[in-house]
This record gives C-alpha cells, sequence and structure tokens, in this order.
C-alpha cells in the first residue's frame, strides 16, 4: 500500500493502519516533495515553477517498483496526497489493485488551491505573500472569513508559515501541483476498465472537502464505495482506521 500524506504531514502519517492492517498490507509512505528530507536537487524557484510532471511522477514510482520488486499494489492518499494517488492511478492503473482517498481534494481542490497553483496572478501573488510572514496570516484570515478554509485548514498552515524555509515549502508545494489536475475521464475509465476497488471517505464536518464535492464524480461511478466519518479535515485516526478495516478485511 503506497501512502500519499497531506500537507504538513510526512509519510508516516498512515502508520496507524499497521496494526490493524499489517497482516495483509506492507505499507510504504513517502516523504512528498518539500515535506522533511525531500527536496529537489535544484531547490530554486526556476525549478519548482517547473513542476513535475504526470508522466514523470509515474516513472519515479515505477523505478521505486523495480528497485523492490514490487508487481501491484494498492493506493492511499490524504488530502493534497489524494492528488498523487490520483496520478498513479491514472498513469499506473494497470498495477493498482485499490485506490483510496479520504478528504480528496483531487475531486475538487476548491478555488483557493487552483488560483495559486494554476493561474499566474495568484501564483505570483503566493509568491510574493510568502516573502512575509504577516501578510500569509493575512491570506489565511481573509480565505476563513471568505469559507474557503475552515479552522482546521487555517492552523494546518498557519503551523507551516513561522520561518522562510516553511513559507518557501507552502508557495513550492502549491505551485508543484498546478500539473496535477485531475483528468476526471481518464481517472474514471481507468477505475472501470482495470476493475480497481475504489473507496472515497469523506468527514461530514469537513469544510474544505465536504462529502458533497463528489457528487457529480461519484455518479460516474456507480461501485465506488462511499464512507462518511464523522469528522472534520483532522480525520486520519483510530476511527479512521477501524472503518478502513471494515473495508479491506
Amino acid at each position: 500500500m503506497f501512502c500519499f500524506h497531506g500537507y504538513g504531514m510526512h509519510g508516516k502519517q498512515f502508520l496507524s493502519l499497521e496494526p490493524a492492517l499489517g497482516g495483509k498490507y506492507t505499507f510504504i509512505g513517502f516523504d512528498l516533495f518539500f515535506h522533511k528530507e525531500t527536496k529537489l536537487h535544484n531547490q530554486t524557484l526556476a525549478a519548482v515553477k517547473n513542476p513535475i510532471t504526470k508522466k514523470a511522477f509515474a516513472e519515479l514510482i515505477a523505478e521505486f517498483c523495480a528497485f523492490e520488486n514490487i508487481n501491484r499494489f494498492s493506493v492511499i492518499g490524504y488530502s493534497m496526497g489524494s492528488h498523487f494517488a490520483t496520478v498513479v492511478v491514472e498513469e499506473m492503473g494497470n498495477r493498482v489493485d485499490e485506490y483510496i482517498v479520504a478528504a480528496p481534494s483531487s475531486i475538487n481542490p476548491g478555488m483557493l488551491i487552483r488560483a495559486f497553483s494554476k493561474y499566474k496572478l495568484g501564483n505570483k501573488l503566493l509568491e510574493r505573500f510568502t516573502q512575509s510572514e504577516k501578510a500569509l496570516i493575512n491570506v489565511l484570515n481573509f480565505s476563513k472569513r471568505l469559507g474557503l478554509i475552515d479552522d482546521v485548514g487555517r492552523n494546518i498552515l498557519y503551523k507551516e508559515i513561522d520561518t522562510p524555509e516553511l513559507r518557501f515549502n507552502l508557495y513550492a508545494s502549491f505551485t508543484y501541483l498546478r500539473l496535477f489536475e485531475t483528468d476526471e475521464g481518464k481517472l474514471i475509465s481507468t477505475l472501470i476498465k482495470q476493475n480497481i476497488r475504489s473507496i472515497f471517505i469523506f468527514g461530514k464536518r469537513d469544510a474544505m472537502y465536504p462529502p458533497h464535492i463528489g457528487t457529480k464524480f461519484l455518479k460516474k461511478l456507480p461501485k465506488a464505495e462511499v464512507v462518511i466519518l464523522d469528522k472534520n479535515h483532522e480525520m486520519i485516526d483510530k476511527d479512521f482506521v477501524a472503518a478502513l478495516a471494515g473495508l479491506l478485511l
């Protein structure tokens, strides 16, 4: 099970799954770009603005699989990590058994991520904002007032902006998602054609990625399994483990 964590987290985020599911899966958690020790060889603004493509990321996963002698695998992604899990399915679906996404921003990343990652003006503004802690705090507070993020989302981001390095990582993480926008048609076609079991987990009280963002998408995927937990955006806990174990065991 390849694990892709959320923003500000790390590869051990899904470690809590191991006691319940370790008899069935070997969990491999990756530290995503600009998290923990995963840095670019050339970590400059110019390099960050030329983000990795879906194909190139899939090639990295394929190289890892070859090195570890892994033929087939499942994927799980949370929030930001759902984009990475989705790319793997789009590009390597013939090797995937299960696709599990929680708080799946890959379905609909929302106005904030689209503005700061995809659009040139928004990305330039984010670059300027990340040069000042005060400016970013104002952006977070304004985004919260607009309802683009909730208290949980604001607190997650707030903890990640108190040093220049963390602010750079914030900018880099948003910018590196620019080419990872979900190809809905390709994803749905791959899930159906390859008979990949798909599980979507939402938090009932998640203001950032609430269950309704999946309404249109999930109608096109009739065999998808949907779980709605009584949680906010921070949902990877014992209840999450119990719900997932109930499905997978």
